[in-house]
């Protein structure tokens, strides 16, 4: 049995990870312990703010005591409006706090670029313009060219959590061109995990989401590869041997 943590911010999407949790497998468990949001803003205070150590570390015990091998922040804008630097020192922050290996969605997304060995992407957003340039340009950071960002303007989480399919599928299409390789759909509010196999097959090409990289990220933690096909390409390719 693999068990990986996950800290969570507010009430949103969070029934995505049961939902992924059946489709790995019987022997990979999901651990969701929900952090306190404060004000559930896409404003980059707010976001700061629901990133801090202390909101964090009060998630820490109850993932101890699920026996986690691994931790992600499950928060995309709540770690990479930070900055390359600040969301490596939020992560270290957290692994320290929890003794065990530590990561957030922002760094899942870079790693799972990669993985899928793909150098080109497009990010539909439903942060404001000046939280999605952020993203894009914490992607830049990680060596990743960005073909096309767009912003929706979403400010509330909850807002996002209602989303149903034909707006996700509206918003990748928006973004997608010729030239990126791969579309990346950064909000863990999104719910996503019943909908990869239908958008990647919609856009004929990978489609990276919140939640879905991050339970890969927490896999990758623990040095665990699971097939998974329901859950796109990033859950059924062979790594990429980088040369």
């Amino acid at each position: 049995m693999t068990a990986l943590g996950f800290l969570y911010p507010g009430h949103s999407a969070e029934d995505d990870y049961p939902r992924m949790e059946q489709l790995l497998g019987s022997d990979v468990r999901l651990t969701v312990v929900h952090t306190d949001i404060g004000e559930d803003a896409h404003r980059v205070d707010a976001l700061h703010e629901m990133g801090s150590a202390e909101r964090l570390e009060a998630g820490v015990e109850e993932l101890r005591r699920s026996g986690a091998e691994a931790v992600v922040w499950a928060c995309t804008s709540g770690s990479f409006v930070r900055g390359w630097q600040g969301a490596h020192d939020q992560v270290r922050g957290l692994a320290r706090a929890a003794g065990i290996p530590a990561s957030s969605t922002s760094f899942a997304f870079a790693h799972a670029v990669q993985e899928i060995g793909a150098h080109r992407v497009a990010v539909g957003a439903t942060y404001p313009d000046d939280v999605a340039a952020l993203f894009a340009a914490f992607l830049k950071e990680a060596g990743v060219e960005v073909t096309a960002v767009t912003a929706s303007g979403i400010v509330t989480a909850a807002e996002v959590g209602t989303w149903e399919y034909d707006r996700v599928l509206a918003l990748a299409r928006a973004v997608d061109g010729p030239d990126a390789e791969a579309v990346l759909l950064p909000d863990t509010a999104l719910h996503t995990a019943s909908h990869l196999a239908d958008l990647e097959r919609e856009l004929g090409k990978p489609v990276l989401t919140a939640n879905q990289v991050s339970v890969w990220e927490a896999l990758r933690l623990t040095d665990r590869r699971v097939h998974a096909p329901q859950l796109g390409a990033l859950f059924t390719r062979e790594p990429v041997v980088q040369a």
